[in-house]
């Protein structure tokens, strides 16, 4: 018997919800709901529009109302709010904007894919600023219409994806662009120590990046922060994050979970069997802990809109527990991260004994004219050797490495099997022993004892406590900076001058990357050496870690000239 499904919310899992359900049925009758303008928009591409690499605002828009009902026999109405749900009749009151006319619909099934809407808190003097968000194409375009005058300054306040995404491509048209984060950095999809190359990429690009400073309140073109500074800003973005809209489902009476979205079950649908919710609206399971959180990515929002309409046709579906994988541009970088951080384990104190590995190899082979440094950070737990997580930043493909460490993780891989992955190699796309691999190899020596490290961010504190620091680069590398007060003995001289070198103190190699300094870690050891740590990342990591933060604080360096290459 034909069902008439209604859908409210009709951009990326409201509209893959519609075209599923077609697909699984002739016979049902499907209205989709959004209140906006447009319905099956990229809204990930939004902030490429301003940058000018998507060249009209019509090209975001994937689908037309007229397509949707021609290709697929459903009806999408735009401008069309949904007022109210009537759960024990199993109506829904809509408000046409056009007209202002309310009516109602029946259903036998609904499926609320309301999305999220940008936090814009009630700052002191907000009025007196020019305010955009960047939620959809009527945003984007108003956006656009208010900077034609490339001589604004233009304010983004936020460092998560959508700030980051903004402030970079305003910048690459032209602008003079400031962007505001309170907390200490930005993108916490990446850990403190991987999030400094981002920092320096974006300063060395002309953005005014201001960190670890929260906006205390606004006056007219200015914003104040609390730190005393001022930022003049004839525009201001305000990007500080997403919150899910739940007022229907509140109304409504649905449950609202712990985080503040909607509740489901693992079909996704809430505590009234007939309504279902997917997208940002929603809480998810993590795979990596036993919790509820809000994920807003594209990716978990198609797999809830094909699951539901599977589950409404009879088929199986469990919403699955969420890793979170993710990927940015920043100017000439990419970056990708998936599953936990080191900075969410200590937020959220899980009970994890975990070890990270930092390894800054080449990402092809390095007579490619083309390979450059992949900065790649690994998480795994000491005790079961399982993945659970990774992070890579270069100018390569960052995104097929941790798409690789996704796919270990969801399938539970430990780091042995990492160094077992066959995957593709020629030399103008890898290296025989590609980045993950050798992420795996060092994983593996580190949980066998048969070596010990320490991170970049590290180094600081054992310069200024005076730690006995030994630099292997060969003499014309020093040229180019070194740490202060390291002692220098060049690996190829190791073996003949190790006596130089006391054994009753903890010793600390570097190198350029870390990988010649850990072949002289074993080295000494072999030599009777029993306190030897490498320091992960070497001069290069190093480099980035203090770079951003030296600049920025004016504080005393302790290296005595940075190399990036």
């Amino acid at each position: 018997m034909a069902r008439k499904i209604l859908i409210i919310g009709g951009v990326a899992g409201g509209a893959s919800a519609a075209a599923r359900l077609r697909r699984l049925s002739e016979d049902d009758q499907i209205i989709m709901f959004e209140r906006g303008e447009h319905v099956s928009f990229s809204n990930c591409s939004l902030p490429y529009f301003l940058g000018g690499h998507i060249s009209s605002s019509d090209k975001l828009v994937l689908m037309s109302p007229e397509k949707f009902l021609k290709q697929y026999n459903i009806i999408a109405r735009t401008k069309n709010e949904v007022t109210a749900i009537n759960r024990q009749d199993k109506i829904i009151t809509i408000k046409d904007l056009n007209s202002g006319e309310l009516y109602t619909e029946s259903y036998d099934k609904l499926i609320l894919s309301p999305g999220a809407k940008p936090i814009v808190p009630p700052i002191p003097g907000i009025e007196k600023i020019n305010l955009f968000t960047v939620r959809n194409v009527t945003d984007i375009n108003n956006l656009h219409n208010a900077i034609q005058d490339k001589s604004k300054k233009i304010a983004v306040i936020g460092g998560g994806f959508i700030g980051v995404e903004v402030a970079e491509n305003l910048k690459e048209a032209g602008y003079d662009v400031s962007l505001i984060e309170a907390m200490p950095q930005i993108l916490r999809t990446f850990d403190y120590d991987m999030v400094q190359i981002l920092h320096k990429e974006i300063l060395d690009h002309g953005i005014n990046l201001l960190v670890n400073d929260k906006v205390a309140g606004f006056d007219t073109n200015t914003v104040l922060l609390g730190s005393g500074k001022k930022v003049a800003a004839d525009i201001v973005i305000m990007a500080i994050g997403v919150s899910p809209e739940t007022h229907l489902a509140k109304e409504a009476g649905l449950e609202i979970g712990k985080t503040g979205a909607i509740a489901t079950s693992p079909m996704c649908q809430t505590n009234d069997p007939d309504i279902y919710a997917i997208g940002d609206a929603i809480e998810v399971d993590g795979k990596l802990f036993d919790d509820k959180w809000k994920l807003a990515l594209a990716w978990p929002a198609q797999i809830q809109a094909r699951g539901v309409a599977d589950h409404i046709n009879g088929q199986d579906f469990l919403n699955p527990g969420y890793i979170g994988s993710s990927c940015i541009k920043v100017f000439n970088l990419n970056a990708a991260s998936t599953g936990l951080t080191e900075g969410f384990i200590q937020a959220t104190k899980m009970d994890i004994d975990y070890e990270t590995v930092i390894i800054t190899p080449n990402d092809k082979v390095s007579l490619m004219p083309d390979n450059s440094t992949m900065f790649f950070k690994l998480i795994f737990d000491k005790n079961t050797r399982k993945v659970l997580g990774a992070q890579a930043i270069g100018k390569g493909n960052a995104d097929k490495r941790i798409d690789v460490i996704a796919t270990a993780i969801k399938f539970g891989a430990t780091i042995d099997d990492l160094t077992e992955i066959e995957l593709c190699y020629a030399p103008p796309y890898s290296s025989a022993k590609d980045v993950v691999n050798m992420a795996g190899y060092v994983a593996a020596n580190i949980a066998d004892k048969s070596f010990s490290q320490v991170s970049p961010n590290e180094v600081r504190n054992l310069v200024e406590s005076g730690a006995y620091i030994v630099d292997v680069r060969e003499t014309p590398e020093l040229e180019k900076g070194k740490i202060i007060g390291s002692y220098h003995i060049p690996l190829s001289e190791l073996r003949s001058r190790y006596q130089e070198i006391p054994k009753d103190r903890p010793v600390y190699l570097h190198c350029r990357s870390g990988q010649r300094s850990y072949n002289g870690a074993l080295a000494l050891q072999n030599l009777g050496y029993s306190n030897v740590v490498n320091v992960a990342g070497g001069f290069l990591g190093l480099s980035y870690y203090e770079y951003f933060n030296d600049k920025t604080l004016n504080r005393n360096p302790i290296l005595t000239a940075y190399n990036f290459n």
